[in-house]
Parts: C-alpha cells; sequence; structure tokens
C-alpha cells in the first residue's frame, strides 16, 4: 500500500464493500455532505454518470457500489487532487468504470460531448464569493469556496453534458436553497425531488439535496427531512444505514 501514497497521505477505508480512499493529511477530506449525496443520488441500470469537482474521487467511487453496470466521468480542476483520485480508483479496481480528468470542468462537454450524461452529481463548494474569509490552504480555499466560478456557472457546466430528461443531483447549504432552485430553472433543470437535511429534529435544517431534470414539467417531491442524529445525540437508524452499513433504500 505504501507505495501508492506520496509524502502527506494516507489510505482510508471506506467500509464499504473493502473500498478505500488516498487523502491528503493537511489538504480538503470529504465529508458527511458527500456520503449523504451519494445516497440520494439514484442510479439507474447502465447510466453514464458525471460527476463535476470530483475532489478525491468519493462520489465515483462510493456510487459505484450502487450498480455494476454504470460508467463515470469525474472533473477535477486541482491536478494533485485529481492525481490522488486517480489513484484511489486504480487501488480499488474501478479504472474500467471510473475515468478521472484534470481538467477544469467548464470543459467538460468538449471532453465527453455535449448532453451524454443520464445523471449528473456536485458537491460544490459552499463559501459564497466574497463573503467568506480566504483559506490559506489553497486545495481547501478551492473546494470549499466560491472564487471565479459562482453556483450558475456550476449548473451551467453539468446542465451541459446532460441528456434531455437527465438528472441533475446536488448538495447545498439550506440558506441558499432558492438560489440553487434559480440556477437550475435558469439553465432548464426543473426541480424534481428533494431533501433537507438537519443535525436533530427540532434544528433548521443546514443542507439540501436538490435532483432536477432537464426540460421536464414542474413538479416537486418532498422527501422527509434526514435528521442525522436522534435527542440522545446518537446516530439515527438511517444515518447509520446510510454511513456505516452501505445500504440503499
Amino acid at each position: 500500500m505504501n507505495e501508492i501514497l506520496l509524502p502527506g497521505e494516507r489510505m482510508d477505508d471506506l467500509q464499504r464493500n473493502g473500498l478505500f480512499i488516498i487523502q491528503n493529511e493537511s489538504g480538503f477530506r470529504f465529508g458527511m455532505d458527500a456520503v449523504l449525496l451519494s445516497d440520494f443520488a439514484r442510479v439507474r441500470p447502465r447510466e453514464h454518470i458525471v460527476d463535476m469537482g470530483t475532489g478525491t474521487g468519493i462520489l465515483p467511487i462510493l456510487m459505484s457500489i450502487q450498480r455494476e453496470d454504470t460508467r463515470f466521468d469525474a472533473f477535477e480542476i486541482q491536478p494533485q487532487m485529481a492525481d490522488m483520485a486517480s489513484r484511489s480508483v486504480q487501488y480499488n479496481h474501478l479504472e474500467h468504470r471510473i475515468r478521472i480528468h484534470a481538467v477544469d470542468m467548464r470543459q467538460a462537454a468538449k471532453v465527453i460531448g455535449y448532453e451524454c450524461a443520464d445523471l449528473v452529481t456536485c458537491n460544490p463548494p459552499y463559501g459564497k464569493r466574497g463573503a467568506t474569509l480566504k483559506n490559506p490552504n489553497e486545495s481547501v480555499q478551492i473546494a470549499r469556496h466560491e472564487d471565479e466560478l459562482t453556483i450558475d456557472s456550476w449548473v451551467e457546466s453539468c446542465a451541459a453534458v446532460l441528456r434531455n430528461q437527465g438528472r441533475l443531483c446536488m448538495v447545498f447549504p439550506a440558506q441558499r436553497m432558492l438560489e440553487l432552485m434559480d440556477a437550475y430553472r435558469h439553465f432548464r433543470i426543473e426541480p424534481k425531488r428533494i431533501r433537507l437535511v438537519c443535525a436533530k429534529v427540532d434544528r433548521a435544517p443546514y443542507l439540501v439535496m436538490l435532483e432536477g431534470m432537464k426540460n421536464a414539467k414542474p413538479a416537486l417531491l418532498w422527501m422527509p427531512p434526514l435528521v442525522v442524529y436522534d435527542e440522545q445525540g446518537n446516530e439515527t437508524p438511517e444515518m447509520d444505514r446510510i454511513y456505516h452499513k452501505g445500504e440503499f433504500a
């Protein structure tokens, strides 16, 4: 295992089907939101899935469990992060299904083709441009804060590779939900399924997961809120299902 790791990196056990992922101890590491999105985005038979801003490759690696007949193209602008993702894909013997592209996601349609994807997933930066302090770690700054790319830029790039009636699944801060919906509709992605994430049942939601369909008619399905912890501070049964058992509802 050590021969695949570079200085400062570690191999983390995802505790799912024997999968592992390489992460940098001082750089950006995936969080709970990526795991929740991998469960929210339902994969159908033989789909072509595109992940925008894949980071360490966590979404395609986790989503590969859902079905063995799917294939993925994942885009990451940071070369070092894309290299880690590629090595994780190789270590898990998924290179025949997952392709990592060290390319700006705004160029994704030129690389893989316009309107070719059945499903696009995206966990974009949450920090609004000009509203948060810059992080001194460049990889963390790019992953967590909008710089030159706004939420409109992310959705536009996703829409470009999405086929007619294809689906876009994103996770975003709940307080910016209307911005996300506006961006979806601006690029002809109609919100179809939504789920709010709450730390506890009596707390306001802090995340929203939204699925939209390209060129679809309006009709929004509200899923029950996903509650992370019970009154005693323990993970709820659904969180245990998603995070530890790797089961799909």
